[in-house]
């Protein structure tokens, strides 16, 4: 098993225990409404992050995903080259990602995309990465 610090992520823990899984599957869970992701393997919870999805007049996409590209480091093309670190994309040009703007994880914030803490965000895009995108599904609800 593999230990990951999320002291500033996790209040109950100062640590998630990732189990090792061969081809396991994984499942991210963005709840709009409670601004959370939850992300299980093989259906045990690992992971659950505050995020921030699309503020008023950029929603984020709802429905079910696997993902299309991910890129450990990617800058906006839309955006002022705004950085977006481990992006998972997922619709389009709708990402999971990384953001420094941590003072508004937990509300709605950005402009569609599912940001996440930069540690966070680099857990995710190692699973995801390890167990493969085709064995990952995205529900965005």
């Amino acid at each position: 098993m593999r230990r990951v610090a999320f002291a500033a992520l996790c209040a109950a823990s100062a640590f998630v225990v990732v189990p090792s899984f061969a081809q396991a599957t994984v499942l991210v869970q963005v709840d709009r409404a409670t601004q959370t992701m939850n992300v299980s393997v093989n259906g045990a919870s690992v992971y659950r992050f505050p995020v921030s999805t699309g503020r008023r007049g950029f929603g984020t996409p709802g429905g079910t995903y696997r993902p299309q590209r991910m890129s450990a480091r990617w800058y906006s093309t839309v955006y002022h080259n705004a950085p977006m670190p481990h992006a998972i994309f997922f619709h389009g040009g709708y990402a999971i990602h990384g953001s420094y703007d941590t003072a508004h994880l937990g509300g709605p914030a950005s402009h569609g995309c599912v940001r996440l803490h930069p540690s966070a965000a680099a857990a995710l895009y190692d699973l995801v990465q390890r167990e493969g995108a085709h064995n990952t599904t995205i529900v965005v609800h």
